[in-house]
């Protein structure tokens, strides 16, 4: 454990979120605008579905722990959403209990403490031409349709027991040209797919009527008093704050 201690971000969920800092991805994106802010903690596991989510649930969020998060961002459902395989293997969650695996996700991270605060992402929208391309395959195993289904069930879910939820499986198709841009096979994002999803939940963390805030513009800055050690300015007498400096020229209100 290093120090000072920060408020903690944990992204809980499948391939999404561990491939989140892959192609200018929407997790690097988070940890750029959080540096001497939070810290960004992935729990990311490629294939997972909300059985295996339940699993580990308490390994990854113990209830004795010295410290809880400040917030999870919980995403499971593309792969639950897959259609069942004969031999009942795979990755299908038949919905009714992907409703109660999430449910039962929820209630053990809002027990964590007081002050944690939860966002679920929906089961975002799929590209099949781009999975499956002119294959001519007749029963497509992951469909936009089925994502859709679970991603609503989801957000019903949210609304029911008052979570934060973001409907990915519409924001990514409000773009125009999301099926030529925001994958990089169909399923997984691409930086301009990843864009999407850390707007969406910086407009959430921005609306939140959360005390304290966790929007970034809104957290102090670690080590953010003045000093002589700063950078000396233009007149030769005194001295620069670059703390709040995210890189030289870039603008801080494409992130707000």
């Amino acid at each position: 454990m290093v120090g000072p201690v920060r408020p903690q971000f944990v992204l809980f969920g499948s391939s999404i979120v561990q491939f989140g800092y892959a192609k200018e991805g929407w997790v690097s994106i988070l940890s750029h605008l959080y540096a001497r802010k939070a810290d960004i903690v992935l729990r990311g596991y490629s294939g997972w579905n909300s059985r295996r989510a339940l699993q580990v649930l308490e390994t990854i969020f113990p209830k004795n722990a010295t410290e809880q998060p400040s917030l999870v961002i919980v995403y499971f459902g593309g792969n639950d959403s897959i259609l069942p395989h004969p031999s009942g293997l795979g990755q299908h969650v038949p919905l009714q209990e992907y409703i109660e695996n999430m449910r039962k996700i929820a209630i053990h991270l809002k027990s964590l403490s007081k002050k944690t605060r939860l966002i679920f992402l929906s089961a975002p929208a799929v590209n099949e031409t781009q999975i499956y391309g002119n294959s001519g395959v007749q029963k497509r195993s992951r469909n936009n349709e089925s994502c859709r289904i679970y991603s609503e069930a989801c957000l019903e879910l949210c609304r029911e027991m008052n979570i934060k939820a973001i409907d990915l499986w519409s924001a990514i198709q409000k773009r125009e040209d999301w099926l030529d841009v925001c994958f990089t096979d169909g399923v997984h994002l691409s930086a301009e797919g990843s864009k999407i999803v850390a707007k969406e939940i910086l407009k959430v963390l921005k609306e939140a009527e959360w005390e304290p805030s966790l929007h970034w513009k809104s957290m102090p800055f670690e080590f953010g008093e003045d000093s002589p050690y700063d950078p000396i300015g233009p007149d030769g007498i005194t001295t620069i704050n670059v703390s709040s400096n995210l890189t030289f020229g870039e603008n801080s209100e494409d992130w707000e």
